[in-house]
């Protein structure tokens, strides 16, 4: 009898409702929310239009419990929005509805269409309200649900994209899928989705199954194979060129992504196998990018795509992850070039995240809206960054603002609305690009989203450890190190995912190659370690993305392809390979090569992962710089740090407690002097070492030693299209 009333009681709390059209507001529920909207103090502005007389909210739903920026947008629509959890799926199935599931995330232009035309309309929400469970996700916060539900929408379309937005049963299936919706097509949708699913269930119940179960395999990666040869590389090499535009740089047509994975892989491939078009490609393409609008050619930084093929006119938003791996391509393409503009971008880059994306704890938020307020307050697409000549002229003088409009390419009829997109026609007096850029401050910002999501921070620390060792940049490895130190200490605050370890371990190997800091190297091992605990498939290899352990999806997914961002897989295989070189450990080794094995069949899809097949494929180097306590050794590590070497460890280190330290961690510093008093490098491969020096240039000409892709032969070169 206890057991029965408990039961009746939690649904009825369960079944609680907001004040929202078509419901009747639970008063508890109600009084509730109220309560956390208040707590949220005046710094939070309700994201509606509807206000009563004293600009209040008239709506107040669930989403006001909830910490994520794109679901605090939502909380004050007049739908009854749930956060993902048991709870919506619980209600829907006692009420006989079907779940409406809308993913975004909080800098998505569309997203804020959709909400403004369809989430924000009474008409709808009422509709949803009555015949509907509404979940709304953050698909930054739970890729997991985002990974599971949008392959069913790719399905079922062939295309995918946020807002994404599905219909689910109560157990969980999905039969319906899509992304933006206009209002009209919206409302008309919904009601023959629930037309359908109260005449006829049985349909319903056969869609959803069969589709349910096409995700499940496709979250299942084949058997396990045999790791794949040579011509793997250059097959995808090859496919990548065949998609080369070789006008404005980049694969493919509109819309372009800069992909920064595919990138990478063509330095690695040109160093192998010394090929010039797959260099060309890289550089064209990083050049058509900083010089286009999807550049921000005032603040630095790079947007997230483009909508045209030229670079021009891009989709504003500005995503952690593009710049952390874009930063990471222009400063490997400077180390091959040599070129400065290359590290001008670098550094440009870098320093817009330290102005405007970090945390003063210590991480990186995670990305700025493509929206920001217009003259009139409205949200328009870009408009903090772009110009009208008049504008320019405003700030710089009329004489000087016209030569700088046509080295910027701002027009009087420009590019958006009468508005120009700021891109490189010619070069810039620094300090009116400064005069500028202080203009453009004062305006309102598009606004920030501050979640710090351990798998773009990795990311992000690898970029400013990377760059603040190859530049000579003590503050940008300062930068990583504060962020480093921040999400290590709340990595284990909530439920985390495969990406956000792997990323994690590939910063910190990266900040103890930046720092010379042992520590980092130990918390890298001891966080891996913590990785294989939680994700390992033991049974078939690779790491699933969810941890051992939760539940209520439809599948425990294992991604295998590398978008614009590596999946965890191909991060954790490097990772592994870097740790197996540092430490001597062999089942480092013997576990990236089960990883590989088992997404032999899907390599050609993850450039990332035939990142660390090249290095399993290459006599990976080890370079040891040993200094004196009394020297420095600038001109070893100069030699160092302008040297691309994607397959090598490096380890530096003082003689006396700090080789000692070294030594207790990595076993291949051990028996290192700094020789006859001078500062001295050690090159090894697969223990074969070259004579140890301090003659920076034959330290060089060790470096660049390059062992071949093809033993017994050259690769045809790659197909090279006219423009």
């Amino acid at each position: 009898m206890i057991i029965v009333l408990a039961a009746l009681l939690a649904a009825a709390q369960a079944d609680e409702n907001p004040a929202a059209p078509g419901l009747d507001p639970s008063p508890a529920l109600v009084q509730k929310l109220a309560a956390a909207l208040a707590v949220k103090g005046p710094d939070f502005h309700p994201n509606t239009r509807h206000l009563d007389g004293r600009g209040r909210p008239l709506f107040t739903n669930r989403l006001i419990l909830e910490t994520s920026p794109y679901l605090l947008q939502h909380a004050n629509n007049p739908v009854s929005w749930y956060a993902w959890g048991d709870e919506p799926f619980a209600r829907a199935a006692r009420e006989h509805k079907p779940v409406l599931l809308s993913v975004g995330y909080s800098t998505c232009h569309w997203c804020h269409v959709m909400e403004r035309e369809s989430f924000e309309d009474l008409e709808v929400a009422r509709y949803l309200n009555e015949n509907y469970i509404a979940i709304k996700v953050d698909r930054e916060e739970r890729p997991d649900v985002d990974g599971i539900y949008m392959a069913a929408v790719e399905m079922l379309t062939g295309n995918g994209g946020w807002p994404m937005t599905t219909a689910l049963t109560p157990d969980r299936q999905p039969f319906f899928g899509g992304t933006y919706f206009p209002r009209e097509r919206f409302l008309d949708v919904l009601q023959q989705l629930r037309r359908v699913y109260d005449k006829d269930p049985a349909r319903v119940a056969t869609v959803a199954k069969e589709l349910s179960h096409a995700v499940q395999e496709n979250a299942q990666p084949a058997q396990p194979g045999k790791l794949p040869r040579p011509e793997v590389l250059h097959e995808t090499a090859e496919r990548l060129a065949r998609s080369y535009d070789p006008l404005h740089g980049g694969f493919g047509g509109a819309p372009k992504f800069p992909t920064p994975v595919n990138l990478e892989l063509l330095l690695r491939y040109h160093r192998r196998t010394g090929d010039p078009q797959a260099l060309k490609m890289v550089v064209h393409t990083l050049e058509a990018m900083a010089a286009g609008g999807i550049y921000d050619q005032l603040g630095g930084g790079f947007h997230r795509y483009s909508t045209d093929v030229q670079w021009l006119k891009p989709h504003f938003e500005k995503m952690l992850y593009d710049n952390a791996q874009l930063a990471i391509v222009y400063l490997e393409a400077s180390q091959v070039t040599g070129r400065a503009d290359f590290a001008r971008v670098v550094r440009e880059t870098l320093d817009s995240i330290a102005r405007d994306m970090t945390d003063p704890r210590g991480g990186f938020w995670s990305a700025s809206d493509a929206d920001s307020p217009g003259p009139d307050g409205e949200e328009i697409e870009g408009y903090s960054f772009t110009w009208t000549p008049g504008e320019i002229e405003a700030v710089l003088g009329k004489k000087r603002g016209v030569l700088v409009e046509g080295s910027y390419g701002v027009s009087e009829r420009g590019d958006l609305d009468g508005r120009s997109i700021v891109r490189h026609v010619s070069d810039v007096p620094e300090d009116a690009r400064k005069q500028l850029l202080s203009a453009r401050s004062k305006r309102a910002p598009a606004a920030i989203d501050r979640k710090i999501i351990p798998f773009w921070n990795g990311l992000m620390i690898s970029a400013f450890a990377r760059a603040g060792f190859a530049l000579g940049e003590p503050r940008y490895r300062a930068a990583a190190v504060r962020a480093a130190e921040f999400v290590l200490a709340h990595i284990a605050d909530k439920d985390r995912f495969l990406d956000d370890y792997a990323a994690l371990v590939q910063g910190l190997i990266d900040l103890y190659e930046a720092t010379h800091d042992p520590r980092r190297l130990s918390e890298a091992i001891a966080l891996h370690r913590t990785l294989d605990a939680r994700f390992r498939d033991a049974a078939a290899g690779g790491y699933f993305l969810t941890p051992e352990g939760k539940h209520g999806l439809l599948a425990r997914e294992k991604p295998a392809y590398d978008g614009v961002v590596p999946t965890g897989n191909s991060i954790a295989a490097l990772n592994l390979l870097r740790l197996a070189e540092l430490t001597g450990e062999e089942h480092f080794r013997k576990r990236a090569e089960e990883v590989m094995a088992a997404f032999a069949s899907r390599m050609p899809a993850m450039p990332a992962m035939l990142a660390a097949l090249d290095w399993s494929l290459d006599q990976p180097l080890e370079v040891v710089i040993v200094r004196p306590r009394d020297r420095c050794g600038m001109e070893l590590l100069d030699v160092l740090q302008h040297a691309y070497l994607p397959d090598a460890v490096r380890v530096i280190a003082t003689e006396g407690p700090d080789l000692e330290k070294h030594g207790r961690v990595v076993p291949l510093i051990q028996g290192r002097r700094a020789q006859r008093g001078k500062t001295t490098a050690y090159v090894c491969r697969k223990n074969v070492c070259d004579l140890p020096t301090s003659d920076p240039a034959i330290f060089a000409q060790q470096l660049a030693k390059t062992e071949p892709l093809f033993k017994d032969h050259s690769p045809a070169p790659l197909p090279a299209p006219k423009p």
